[in-house]
């Protein structure tokens, strides 16, 4: 082998970016400790991804399949983030037609170790052709994973649920107390929000035989934040799981092409006090509709508490944000919070010190940012397993979720004022915050990350396909 007996490891994930991102974070890992890297995916979501650090960017190849033709896709679309959730089976239609070139690439270029994602179902059998073994990555906790349940139920073969219902319970599996299950209103968005193309594969199907398939699970999290729940998937799942660590991404490894947008946002941060702003964002893709947005505004207002509100329109939207908000909204909080438009810098952000509270949507990657840098949490889930997120996070004591309709999802602009107070200044709150630091400790700890890096490599060297011969 080159490098001294380096593996060479191919990484395909789901066409997200929440998703791409922790792929890419597992790349530069192994690249750190001298191992070569082929990552795949279509030639726009390359380009979007951040910059590789210069002394990593020899053990890491970007490999551009383009994605192939769909007439219900959009043109140019890539990813999650340039469509509606009604284009999502298209997306998925299109990825599985890169089942044929990413064989072929396979086949040429020998690869040790395949890591792959939840959407390519397929890519075990391929792999297994090859004499190659792979790996399900899931950039998901194993809470959440756990709920979903073992393949057998994603695959049907095993009935659980007969209702929605009996999804806003804990399933039977989970052998300890937990709160960790969908709301009501969360299932019914999913249901509506399915789309008018029928699935060729059901997304529980695509689970189900991506973690079937696989030598063993890796799994995005650690031992010291989820015990219960990475032993419970050994058993759910019948086969090896290994944590490999929460992957935070370095302040100085990211956002290069944000310093001048970065320059002005210090300057406004550094007037403020210690720990005194709340932080909004929603993610890239998480949408709220034009009356959750108002209540979400109103209610930051009422708060009386200074925050930063980065706001993103929907894709494909030809709205001017500041449209979006109340009238006289941006007037009336003018001086104590500031509204920014588009693409803003997050994690250097969440790093400075007068940030204190982060009111976010839930996603996986923005949870271990915000606590990376020990920021409580507000809870405000708005799709995919985001409320499951929400759940396990106040169960764990580091977040409060803001209080919804059991049936329709709406809130008010009481309950988001009460909830960032409590979180922010309120004696209620002070656990959340105390946790929140603690957890600092866990997510933002490089080494211990290291260390999950080493276990990992570790058993992909014992277990390694031997120049691209079945291991």
């Amino acid at each position: 082998m080159d490098n001294g007996g380096a593996l060479h490891v191919v990484m395909f994930p789901w066409l997200a970016m929440g998703h791409l991102i922790p792929f890419l974070e597992l790349s530069k890992r192994l690249a750190q400790k001298g191992h070569r890297v082929s990552f795949v995916s279509t030639p726009r979501n390359i380009k979007r991804l951040p910059q590789i650090p210069p002394h990593l960017s020899p053990l890491i190849n970007f490999v551009s399949l383009p994605l192939p033709h769909v007439d219900t896709l959009p043109e140019n679309a890539e990813a999650t983030i340039d469509i509606s959730t009604q284009k999502l089976e298209s997306l998925k239609e299109a990825f599985d037609g890169l089942e044929a070139p990413l064989t072929a690439f396979l086949q040429n270029s020998n690869p040790n170790w395949i890591i792959y994602d939840y959407a390519a179902y397929w890519l075990p059998v391929v792999a297994d052709k090859l004499g190659v073994p792979c790996v399900f990555f899931g950039v998901f906790n194993a809470a959440v994973l756990a709920f979903m349940g073992p393949p057998s139920v994603l695959l049907g073969e095993e009935k659980a649920w007969s209702t929605l219902e009996d999804l806003t319970v804990a399933p039977k599996w989970i052998p300890f107390p937990s709160s960790v299950v969908m709301r009501l209103h969360e299932l019914l968005k999913i249901v509506k929000g399915i789309g008018e193309k029928k699935s060729n594969m059901p997304e529980t199907h695509r689970f189900g035989l991506s973690i079937r398939g696989s030598d063993f699970v890796a799994l995005r999290s650690c031992v010291e934040f989820e015990p219960e729940w990475i032993n419970l998937l050994h058993d759910l799942y019948k086969k090896t799981v290994i944590p490999i660590g929460l992957l935070p991404p370095l302040v100085q490894d990211v956002e290069e092409e944000g310093d001048s947008k970065w320059v002005l946002i210090k300057e406004w941060l550094d007037k403020q006090g210690r720990e005194s702003i709340v932080y909004v964002a929603l993610g890239s893709e998480a949408t709220l509709s034009r009356e959750e947005l108002n209540e979400l505004a109103l209610g930051l207002e009422k708060s009386k508490l200074p925050f930063f509100w980065v706001l993103r329109k929907p894709a494909g939207s030809i709205e001017v944000e500041s449209e979006m908000l109340p009238k006289g909204f941006e007037d009336r909080t003018s001086g104590r919070g500031i509204v920014y438009t588009g693409w803003a810098p997050q994690v250097r952000t969440l790093a400075h010190s007068s940030v204190g509270g982060f009111l976010t949507h839930c996603g996986w990657n923005s949870v271990i940012e915000g606590l990376g840098f020990g920021r409580a949490l507000v809870l405000l889930p708005v799709m995919n397993d985001q409320g499951l997120n929400a759940r396990f996070l106040e169960e764990k004591k580091v977040g409060l979720e803001i209080p919804r309709n059991e049936r329709d999802g709406s809130f008010t602009s009481d309950s988001v004022a009460e909830s960032v107070r409590v979180v922010m200044v309120e004696k209620e709150g002070e656990p959340f915050r105390t946790k929140a630091k603690e957890m600092k400790e866990v997510f933002g700890d490089r080494n211990r990350d290291d260390r999950y890096i080493d276990g990992f490599l570790r058993y992909l060297e014992e277990h390694r396909c031997p120049d691209g011969s079945s291991s």
